[in-house]
């Protein structure tokens, strides 16, 4: 029986001597790394937490001191130190543990995390309910240097200085985000590390005050007030000070004694308490110290020697299909500029930097500011094409209306993962966009059904005077010829693929090759011919296409890898019901409800969002005759 075994909940921390410690940290990191290398998940952040987190349970008495996980990808070995070590196996499977903290597997989570930027605002409204309520123990943010400079972290930093409660915040420095860290406060924070010349000057001053300690109250007192201006002039963490936080560090955050002590400290003083915290990313793992970016969500690898798992045969990703386009198309148009928001890796851009250098600008984990600045660069000029995933783009909504659709400014928002994206759950699916940008007013709302149609509308969003957004899913691309040439295609037109008059499948993005496989069964099975359609848009709507299959078919089924309240088949249904046209219509989408996490595949199963279910859904809609709409 291993060290691990015999702890189930944070207090066993504290039988563990100094060694045992320290042998417990590498069992908590082979177990890490077992898990990930099996089921996929954060391995670099992870391994780089591992004794910044024993020290903070060492400490704090968890959940009554409240810690609180920024983002929430970093919180592996809190999870295995407060009593999920035997479901650990089962991280980021469907039905087993979350990758991120979770309220509803445990007490020791306050936050079901997923998105940058949170943590200090939840922390600032657990502190301040508490000291009304009345209430005792400590409040802790653990914050990545890449979430730190994120707006949403500074808007709350700003109203932590102004309210001064006692709270802590841990910055974890570890350079790690999606992409490297860029932006002036990770120079600031690289600055602090590196930099050995305020530490010689900082001593040579208080040696040379301390020869005049005892020439009375007065002017002690005022080698004091010199002493604390030298600092506050030259001290590493003057920002962090002038924003009201009481600065420590930096520290070694890999070093389980020193950070134990230094959290016992911080405990007792009273504001808040911001303790810099620098760790190795990928810590104890050579590999994926190397190479933090690689060994960032490796699919899969050696636990021993770090290899990668081989790669099948397999075709492109989306993402590299959308950018390969973009670096055709900015090859002709130089007003073509590429923008992401820490997600240079992630949605392949990382090409279009190699080519254009100067056309890309990566702005870190600050979404909004990306969309804001987007819509500067279209009112300069410029068109610029905006990637960020579906998810991520839910943080930019104000921006999208004010700084680009209120503006009507030719903006492309390219975004990367639509609809459901497997493992990391609820947190990250992109089912919500459809809903929360087809109200907008100038915005063209599209959706590829393969490929080539990705690429031929990023052509048409990039001729277009006016704001387009584009959602692609992650995962292989269906390997249908590219045409050679991208062409801009006829906005708000769909495309008729097959014609029957039994009932319309009218589907969009990736649930059109759905339809055609639901269309096929049906007439070998059933004898029901159908019309399928693939919309491309869902705004506008292809009106007269629709308004002429619910005339000869009667029936329709919309198809959409989205939530059913706000979108496509609301559109739909809100067109017929302008134009006064009653038909049975049946939309298949995801429930009012948040998906769990899970292999793509199995949810799309568990949601008829699969040929097979999705037969039998429409089969028993077409059994039904006279449904209600929506049924």
């Amino acid at each position: 029986m291993g060290l691990l075994d015999r702890v189930n909940q944070p207090a066993d921390l504290l039988r563990l001597s100094p060694a045992e410690l320290a042998t417990l940290a590498e069992e908590i990191r082979q177990t890490i790394l077992k898990t990930v290398a099996a089921n996929q998940g954060h391995l670099s952040s992870n391994l780089g937490v591992v004794e910044l987190t024993m020290a903070m349970h060492i400490v704090f008495e968890s959940p009554r001191d409240r810690i609180l996980w920024d983002v929430g990808h970093q919180c592996y070995t809190h999870k295995l130190l407060t009593g999920r070590r035997d479901g650990f196996p089962t991280l980021r499977k469907t039905g087993g543990l979350s990758g991120f903290p979770k309220p509803a597997e445990s007490p020791h989570d306050w936050f079901h995390t997923g998105h940058a930027g949170t943590a200090l605002s939840s922390a600032l409204g657990l502190a301040v309910a508490r000291d009304l309520k009345g209430e005792t123990g400590q409040v802790i943010a653990v914050v990545g240097d890449g979430s730190f400079p994120n707006g949403m972290s500074m808007e709350a930093a700003n109203q932590i200085g102004h309210l001064k409660p006692d709270m802590i915040v841990v910055l974890n420095d570890n350079e790690m985000a999606i992409s490297k860290a860029v932006g002036a406060m990770s120079q600031y924070l690289t600055r602090i590390i590196t930099s050995t010349r305020y530490g010689r000057f900082r001593d040579r001053v208080r040696t040379y005050l301390e020869r005049y300690r005892r020439v009375g109250p007065a002017v002690s007192q005022l080698i004091k007030r010199l002493e604390a201006d030298v600092t506050s002039i030259w001290g590493p963490g003057v920002l962090f000070e002038e924003l009201g936080f009481r600065y420590l560090g930096p520290f070694d955050g890999n070093d389980i004694a020193l950070m134990a002590e230094v959290f016992r400290q911080a405990r007792f003083l009273k504001g808040p308490t911001l303790i810099h915290a620098v760790t190795k990313k990928g810590h104890g793992f050579a590999p994926a110290e190397a190479d933090p970016i690689t060994y960032y969500s490796p699919a899969g690898f050696d636990v021993v020697t770090g290899a990668l798992a081989p790669k099948k045969a397999k075709l492109p990703s989306w993402s590299d299909a959308f950018t390969d386009a973009l670096i055709r198309l900015a090859g002709e148009d130089p007003r073509i500029v590429a923008v992401t928001a820490a997600m240079l890796e992630g949605t392949m851009l990382k090409k279009f930097q190699e080519r254009f250098p100067g056309r890309i600008h990566d702005v870190g984990i600050a979404e909004e500011h990306a969309v804001g600045f987007a819509g500067g660069l279209a009112a300069g000029g410029l068109r610029p094409v905006v990637a960020i995933y579906s998810t991520f783009m839910q943080r930019a909504y104000d921006q999208v209306m004010h700084d680009v659709c209120l503006q009507n400014l030719p903006v492309v928002l390219a975004m990367d993962r639509g609809g459901l994206v497997g493992e990391d759950g609820p947190t990250h699916h992109g089912v919500f966009d459809f809903a929360f940008l087809r109200h907008l007013p100038n915005l063209v709302v599209m959706a590829p059904s393969d490929e080539n149609e990705l690429v031929n509308m990023l052509a048409t969003a990039l001729s277009l005077n006016h704001p387009s957004s584009i959602r692609f899913p992650r995962g292989q691309i269906l390997g249908v010829p590219v045409d050679p040439f991208p062409k801009p295609l006829p906005v708000g037109k769909g495309r008729l693929l097959r014609e029957g008059n039994d009932v319309a499948l009218i589907a969009i993005g990736t649930q059109v090759s759905v339809a055609l496989a639901v269309a096929d069964r049906l007439a070998a099975e059933r004898g029901i011919r159908a019309s399928v359609v693939d919309a491309r848009f869902v705004k506008p709507l292809d009106e007269e296409l629709i308004v002429s299959l619910a005339g000869r078919c009667g029936r329709i089924v919309t198809m959409e890898e989205h939530v059913r309240m706000g979108g496509f088949g609301s559109a739909v249904l809100e067109l017929l019901a302008v134009r006064n046209i009653r038909v049975p219509v049946h939309v298949l989408a995801l429930p009012d409800a948040f998906v769990e996490q899970g292999h793509p595949g199995i949810l799309r199963e568990r949601y008829c969002l699969a040929p097979g279910p999705a037969f039998e859904a429409v089969a028993r809609f077409l059994g039904v005759r006279g449904a209600a709409a929506g049924a």
